[in-house]
Parts: C-alpha cells; structure tokens; sequence
C-alpha cells in the first residue's frame, strides 16, 4: 500500500463499538495522526466518544505483531502459510472436516469475515466457524429470527430522537454506546416530554437521563416483558388489525403469559409493584416507543426469551416499523453486523441465509461453485472450545480475538489451547494472553492499515480506509485467509485481488437468488470499481437493484444509490421473512427468580468507559488508562460491611471453577447481593483480574450464547499485608506479586501492587522493581512503626521510578504521582513532594480522571463547585471543557456537584 501524503484527511469508520461512527484521521508529518469525528457521517454527525477521540494515541508499533512465526521463532510468510495450509489438510484428511475450526471477531472487516466463512463453510466443508460476536449479540440473532424470518433489525437511529418513549433495557448506553446515549440527550433537551425508562439491575451512568429506573433482579426482563403482553390487552392497547394481518401466535403467546399478574411480575423481577404498574402504564398509552437492548438482555441463559418477550410487546401494539418506534438491538462491536450478513456465525449462511434451508443451501452452493457445503450448524463459541478440550477439533486458527481472557470458563479454554495439537492465531499485537499457544502467529493489518466495510447496529454500511502504510510483513486478514486456502487446492474460489473484489462478490451473492424474500440485498452496490470502492459513502441497506414487489409478479424497478428513511425501516406495513410473510410471536415460559444463599452473590460482567474488550488497543492510551487503572467488583455498602470488606481493599471472588482478585468499590448504585466485575482485564495488565476464569459457562439453549451476567460467586477479603503503588519509567516486571495491575502513564507505567508475606527488604525490593541502576540517586523513607516505605529512584534530574508502600491501600495522589514521570526534578523540595505522593499548593493535584476526553479530574471539578465558579454541568463544561466532548462523564459531574451541595448542607 502506498503512503498517503501527510496532509490528507481520510474519511473511516471507528473500531470500537457497534455505533459506527465516522472518523476524520489526518497523518502529520512527525508520525502522529489527529483524529476528529466526521460531521458528515449519519451515525455521530461529528461526535465521538473518549474511546475514539483517543485513537490516535494507539496507533504506535511498540508490541505489534510484525512478522510470521513457527513454533515462537521468525519465519517468512511462505513457510508460515505452507504449514498452516499443510496441517489443517492433514488434519482433514486424517479427522475429517469437522476436526479443523475458527474462531474469528466482530472486529475483521465484512470482507475478512466474507472470505473465511467461504474457506470453511464452501470449501472446507464444516460449519465450524463461529465469532466472539456469539459473546455479544447471538440472542438477538436468534429472536430475530424466531420473530421475523430474519435476522433484521428493524429501524434506525433517527427513531431514538424521535420516539416519545425510550426503555433501555441492560443497556448502559451512556458508558457502552455514548454517540447514541448524547444524541437521545440532546433530543430529550429539545423535547423535555421525552420519557425514558432504564431497566437495569445497576443504577449505571445511564439513569442519569432516566425519568423511572427499574433495578430488576438478574434475568427478570423476560417476565417484564412476558407481564406487559396482557396488560397491553387489558389497555386496549392491542393494535388488531396489524396482528391479524401481520402476524402469527398471538393467541398462544397471550394465553401463556395470562397468569404474570402485577404481583407476579413484581416477585419474578424483584421490583415494586408500583414501579411494574407505572412502566406498564407509560408503554400503554405511549405510541412512538423504541426499546433498546444490548448485553443485559443478550448474555443471558435465557436471553432469546427476552429477545422475543421484547418483540412480542412492539409486534401486539404494531410499533414496529414506523418513524420513532420499534425493538432496536444495539449490538457491542464495530463489525458484528457485517459478521452476520456474511454468515459468520456456526448456524448462519453467507448473505442471511440458513444453514438448515436446503434451498439456501443450494442458492450458496451454486453460486460460490463450492467443493463441498455442511448440512448442519457447526460447533458454537462455548462448544467449539470443549470440542478442542475433548479433541474432536484438532487444528484451530484464532483471528483478531483474545479467547484466553474473553470466553466464559477462561481458564478451561487456556487448557483446552494448551493441549491442541495445532494452533494459529492471526492478530495485530505482539503479546497477550492467547499468543503463548500459537504453533503459527500471522502478523494482521491494524485499524488504519485495514480496507474495507464495517456495518453499524442501524445496517448502515461504511467504509474504513486506510491512512497508515503496512508495517513490517502485516497483511490483511482477508489476503491471509485467502493465501492459505489457495495453497490447500482451492485457487479456483479465491482468486480475489483486492478488498473491493471481496465486496462486490458479497453483493453479488446478496441479490442471487433473490427477488424480495431475504431482507439482506446490496446488489446496488454490486460491480463497482476500485474508484468507486474507494469513494462509497455511508449506506443503509437494503439497497437492492430492483425491488419487487412479494409474490405479485409486478414490474421491477431501479433502486436509489441511497433509500429514503421510510424504506430503510422494515416491518411497517408487515411483510416478514417468513414463507407466509408473517411475523411469529413466541410464547415464552419465564423461570422463577433464582434465589441465593447466605454469602452468595451474583456476578454481573461488563464494560467499562474508556476500556474496550481485553484492552489490546485502549491500554496503550494513557489517557484513557487514567479514568479506571485497575480491575475492581462494586459492592453495595451493605454487603460489603457484612462480608467484612472495606473500601479500596481488594477482594477475592471466587466461583465453582475459578477466581479474581480486584479491587473494592463500595456503591449504592450496585444492587444489594450483586455484584460487578469489569471484563477488560487480562495477564498483560493484572495477575488475577481475567474475570472471565470465573464466569460459568451455562449458554442459551436457542442462541449458544453465554451468560455472562449471572454466575453465583463468594466474596471474601483478599489477606495482603502490604499494598503498594509505583511509577517507571520502564515497564515493570510484576514476576513473583501476589497482586499487580499495570495501566500506561503519560511517560511511562503506573503499577497497584501487594503482597501476602511481609517484605523481608523493602530497599532491595524496591530498587529491583524500579530497575534503578547503581549510579542512581535513591530517596527512601521509612516508618517501621507503620509499616510505610518510600522511594524515589533519580538519574540526574529524570525520575526514574518511584515506590510507596503501607500496611493498608496507600493514599497516594495516583494521577499527580503519575504525571512526575515526565518532569525533571532538581529541586530538593520536589524530590521529597514526591515521596509524600502529592504535590503542593503550587502543584495542585487534579485527582482521579473524570473527563479522559480533556483529562479534567476530579479535585479540579470539585474546586470549581464549591468555589462557586461552576455550579452546573454546563457550567463546569464552561470552565474546564469536562463533559462537552461525549459527555459520557457528564453523570459522573452531577454527582461531584450533587455531592458538593450535600456537604455544604451539612
């Protein structure tokens, strides 16, 4: 690829999340590239949040994965390609096709993901192939279908700014999905009479905007909503002639959910009546409803369930469709809609089609003129790794996904890669906790290198282009993939010369075959030139090149290059995917609320700000390592003092099949006998904060998808008789802690530390973990009555590195201590600031890191509060800029004002 000239702007598409937004990435001429939101972009009109805004800052080579290996050592790229391509047909041969499996990422580009689906599923000849999308939104999938036909998401952005109700369902949309969270703000702004609900068992950051919060109990939602069905009927609220013409099994999924009474909902959810009866009464009388859902709803053991109970309720009222109305599944990565469309997914087909369709079967065959195609559905994310664990699947190749950290049951699936007999994992970084396992590592293009299409939650398709050139041997995962399959003998299906070549054959294969009876159609954009590759703006399918209408034989006619709003929602006026055309309504059963002994808790996972899946990209942003900088579990204050556990102590949970050491937050925005634990972490960043190796691995019986929201869990004190924290300059070796956590400081590390067993020499331990050299200059401090030690490791006037240790969590200044790495220190008075761990009156220190976007903390805010400069947020976003980015902090502001306001109260 050649590089492009310093001063051009390119116009992308981010990586993170499944919002889509677009992305202006400008190079410099010093190797920096600015990053600014595209306002021309439909999806974030210019916005982004602190995790894009911070791209920038993670596009450095330092641990990247720049040339093939075997067996840990160099190679080149043809004796690494020759010996995957070998062993898997080996494998083949000697196992048969279902022996050999990959497991690939919302994070590949469609045309990544089109082209390995083809190998295995069309040439290979096995299903097995799934995604670490199965992790995030299969549930969906699988009500989609179930409801529809097909799996479409039936409405668009514009409907969340246009809706009079929003219900937000396990959906913290303000930290997960912050483009989308600001633009319903804004419109809320503009229309105060907006009403949303918030339905989570967390008072997240979302509730903020919520008018009514429901903190429902752990998989209560499917009799939430299996509840509101018949009171709707009792409300007159049924639209009928929209059921009668559109759907099917209205009557059975009433009759079903006849007895979840209001007292019934109430002890199913674990919510108050009244609150039940209030939401029930909104949705009712509300017409223009949009209920969003995300990963509270889908990584359930009974997640398809909700997905459909949700779907029922819109299905019976007829809000679906139509301008500001409709069930909306938000799905948590950049590409996980692509993934689907090109039947990424262990059960699915290339362009929505169905595996177990034999029409679809044969359309897929033909067209790709495959050499052999399953008839079942292959092995699941959960099953596929057991499959590896009992030895059913020999051969495995890993693509642009961290396993090890990320799948339910963490550490069987270390064991089960340990023990395979063949492994490649294809990824963009050097180290992290699946790579150790790898016979064969291929070096993958980055975000910046990558070309191709990505397609958001609203089925908008858009283009992420390459600004940086390739560096050392990285190539693209779709020309890997491809490599490999032509030197297993099949040249003739994967002669493609480009990324553009990739797309228009998807599109192609999307409008075979096809007059109007699969939802998915972009064969408008079929036959495009690499020009017009390169120049495709943002497109929401379906863009079909004729549209016909169902069954009547009338005449076609030319699709627009891009739909008008009305035609790029489905289901208004019905017509679903069904053969009969009609929607399906589910009758669900809903399970009785689980219930816990003395001591037990349940385990909630999920996201944090400003951290993005198992932190290979966000944790080389120190800006964004600085809002949280170590895994932790919230607790309510309650069931912390009962379990004997004080703040910022760290704390064990631990599981029937592993355990987590993290820190403790004390909240009363976290339900009493639940508990949440981040799933960032891994051994790259922590020695014990994988919170996936606790995590059960009970999946949905429908969508295989894990639950990874309601695992039972113990919490206990974790016994450190020391804690610890530190600044390098170098990154420090953490061999032999009890407990480490690691984030990326401006110039250098920032390391929480403890330990079981006393230190025998503070001195020397300090000056092995600071790596000071003898010349260095060492300042110590230390107070054998209290147990604390102080050092400071200096090389001239650079610091080099610096140590505080105590006998309880050490009240260090983190984020002013942090920020010395980059000052020089002549000053004797600095120097011994330093060893206090906060600056002077001179030196203000900022606090913990509220806004990352413009690094405001949070002393600076509070400051600004009780001096009366700022007594608003937008007072304070006035002042100090915090909150008028993505404004993903802004509830974190109210509440150091709120707080503020008490203490002045007092």
């Amino acid at each position: 690829m050649d590089e492009r000239p310093a001063d051009t702007t390119i116009r992308t598409t981010c990586p993170y999340c499944g919002v889509g937004c677009g992305v202006l990435a400008t190079p410099r001429p010093d190797g920096s590239v600015a990053i600014a939101g595209d306002p021309a972009h439909p999806a974030n009109f210019g916005r982004l949040c602190s995790k894009g805004s911070a791209l920038g800052e993670t596009l450095g080579l330092e641990e990247r994965l720049l040339f093939p290996t075997i067996a840990g050592a160099r190679a080149n790229w043809d004796d690494a390609l020759s010996r995957v391509a070998e062993r898997f047909t080996a494998t083949i041969a000697e196992h048969g096709r279902d022996s050999v499996a990959f497991y690939v990422s919302g994070q590949l580009l469609t045309e990544d993901y089109y082209i390995a689906n083809k190998l295995m599923k069309g040439f290979i000849g096995s299903a097995n192939i799934d995604t670490n999308s199965r992790l995030c939104m299969a549930s969906s999938v699988a009500g989609h279908r179930r409801a529809f036909g097909s799996d479409t998401v039936p409405g668009t952005y514009e409907d969340l700014e246009q809706a009079d109700l929003i219900v937000l369902v396990g959906s913290n949309l303000a930290w997960c999905h912050p483009v989308l969270y600001q633009r319903i703000a804004a419109a809320k702004a503009a229309r105060p009479q907006m009403k949303i609900v918030l339905v989570d068992p967390r008072r997240t950051a979302s509730a903020d905007l919520a008018d009514l919060h429901l903190p429902i109990a752990a998989d209560g939602d499917t009799a939430l909503f299996a509840g509101l069905l018949p009171f709707l009927a009792e409300a007159g609220a049924i639209h009928c002639d929209y059921v009668a013409r559109h759907t099917d099994g209205f009557v059975e999924a009433l009759r079903r959910a006849r007895g979840m009474r209001l007292p019934h909902v109430a002890e199913a959810t674990g919510l108050d009546s009244r609150q039940v009866q209030a939401f029930y009464e909104l949705f009712a009388r509300t017409e223009k409803v949009v209920t969003v859902y995300s990963q509270g709803v889908n990584q359930s053991v009974t997640g398809t369930d909700k997905v459909n109970a949700i779907i029922n309720c819109h299905l019976a009222t007829g809000r679906i469709g139509r301008p500001g109305m409709g069930p909306f599944s938000v799905t948590g990565q950049p590409n996980a809609m692509g993934g689907r469309e090109v039947g990424g997914m262990a059960n699915m087909l290339a362009a929505h089609m169905a595996i177990e369709d034999p029409a679809h079967r044969s359309l897929v065959r033909d067209f790709w003129d495959a050499r052999a195609m399953p008839d079942r559905a292959g092995l699941k994310a959960v099953d596929m790794f057991r499959a590896v664990a009992d030895g059913r699947i020999r051969a495995l190749w890993i693509i642009g996904t961290n396993p090890v950290v990320s799948m339910p049951d963490a550490d069987a699936v270390k064991a089960a890669l340990a023990a395979c007999p063949f492994v490649v994992v294809s990824d963009v970084v050097a180290r992290n906790d699946t790579l150790p396992f790898a016979d064969v590592a291929l070096p993958a293009a980055a975000w910046g290198e990558k070309d191709g299409t990505v397609t958001n939650s609203e089925r908008r398709i858009s283009r992420q282009r390459p600004f940086l050139p390739l560096p050392g041997e990285a190539r693209p995962d779709w020309a890997i993939i491809a490599d490999v399959a032509r030197r297993m003998g099949f040249a003739d299906g994967f002669s493609h010369a480009s990324a553009a070549d990739v797309f228009d054959e998807h599109a192609r294969l999307s409008a075979y075959g096809n007059a109007g009876e699969r939802d998915f159609d972009i064969g408008a954009l079929a036959g495009l030139d690499q020009c017009g590759y390169d120049a495709l703006p943002p497109v929401q399918w379906p863009q079909p090149r004729t549209v016909t209408s169902h069954g009547s034989g009338d005449a076609s006619v030319e699709a627009t290059a891009a739909l008008a709003n009305d035609g790029s929602r489905f289901f208004g006026d019905g017509d679903f995917f069904h053969p009969d055309r009609r929607a399906r309504f589910v009758a669900v059963d809903v399970a009785p609320r689980r219930r816990l002994g003395k001591g037990r808790f349940l385990l909630n996972t999920g996201r944090v700000r400003d951290h993005w899946h198992t932190m290979t990209r966000t944790g080389r942003s120190a800006r964004l390592s600085a809002h949280v900088a170590e895994p932790f579990v919230d607790v309510h204050p309650a069931d912390a003092a009962a379990q004997g556990i004080a703040e910022a102590g760290l704390v064990t949970v631990r599981s029937g099949i592993g355990a987590a050491i993290v820190r403790c937050r004390t909240t009363d925005r976290q339900s009493r006998g639940s508990v949440f634990v981040p799933m960032h972490w891994s051994d790259e960043f922590s020695g014990s904060g994988r919170i996936d190796a606790v995590v059960a691995p009970a999946v949905d019986p429908v969508s295989g998808q894990p639950g990874l929201k309601a695992t039972e869990v113990s919490i206990a004190p974790f016994p450190a008789v020391w804690f610890g924290f530190a600044i390098t300059r170098s990154r420090p070796d953490p061999h032999g802690l009890d407990y480490f956590a690691l984030a990326r400081a401006e110039a250098g590390w920032r390391m929480e530390l403890a330990g079981l067993a006393p230190q025998a020499d503070p001195s020397a331990f300090a000056t092995a973990l600071l790596e000071a050299p003898d010349r260095a200059q060492m300042l110590a401090f230390h107070d054998t009555t209290t147990g604390a030690h102080r050092f400071a490791a200096f090389d001239g006037e650079a610091l080099i590195g610096a140590l505080w240790i105590a006998r309880d969590p050490v009240a260090v200044s983190r984020v002013w201590a942090a920020g010395q790495l980059g000052d020089a220190h002549n000053a004797v008075r600095d120097r011994f600031r330093l060893l206090a761990g906060r600056g002077g009156a001179d030196r203000p220190d900022p606090g913990a890191i509220v806004c990352s976007c413009f690094s405001v903390g949070v002393n600076e805010i509070a400051t600004a509060v009780t001096t009366g400069r700022a007594i608003t947020v937008e007072a304070v976003g006035a002042a100090l800029k915090a909150g008028t980015n993505c404004g993903s902090c802004r509830s974190e502001i109210k509440g150091i004002i709120d707080d503020a306001r008490l203490a002045n109260t007092a």
